[in-house]
């Protein structure tokens, strides 16, 4: 399916984006100074965000990836399934989830479950987006970049039918 450009809207531009990660940068810094935590992207969708957060930290860390699949085009189909794991040892280490957005918290639930059971030294949750109004959680994202309404949007990594990722800022989609 192809997107006509007047149903993208502009919402987060790349300056904003970028001033923001570079703040989280900061604070996760300041935060683990002296230790190496590993740093656990969520894929696909925080590939790019979890590229300029590892640019904007100053600290040594690791790395690691897991994906799982939720959504079908624009719709959340209710159940996650995990189609790679994490390949390090969290155990005992200082974990942090990097996500792109929190929409129903169905998918963030599911890997803070599954990571917890490693026994990690501590689990933080860092987000680029969440959307507060449809957000069910029982507990506290650690660092949140925007909160944002219950739009769909795209771009900075964030896709609509694995299409529209490659934009450097992000865009509501007037669906």
């Amino acid at each position: 399916m192809s997107i006509h450009k007047s149903k993208l809207i502009p919402f987060l531009s790349k300056e904003k984006i970028h001033s923001r990660v570079a703040a989280i940068g900061t604070e996760l810094s300041n935060k683990f100074k002296n230790e190496i935590p590993i740093l656990i992207g969520v894929l696909n969708g925080s590939f790019m965000f979890m590229a300029d957060l590892l640019r904007a930290l100053t600290i040594d860390c690791e790395m690691d990836f897991i994906k799982l699949h939720s959504y079908s085009g624009d719709q959340s189909t209710g159940t996650v399934r995990l189609i790679k794991d994490i390949s390090a040892d969290i155990t005992g280490r200082h974990v942090i989830l990097v996500e792109d957005i929190i929409d129903s918290g169905l998918t963030i639930k599911f890997i803070r479950d599954r990571l917890s059971e490693a026994s990690p030294k501590s689990l933080s949750i860092v987000t680029l987006l969440l959307k507060p109004e449809l957000a069910k959680l029982n507990f506290e994202v650690d660092i949140i970049g925007f909160e944002i309404p219950p739009d769909f949007v795209v771009g900075y990594g964030l896709d609509f039918d694995q299409k529209l990722r490659h934009l450097d800022s992000i865009f509501r989609l007037d669906l």
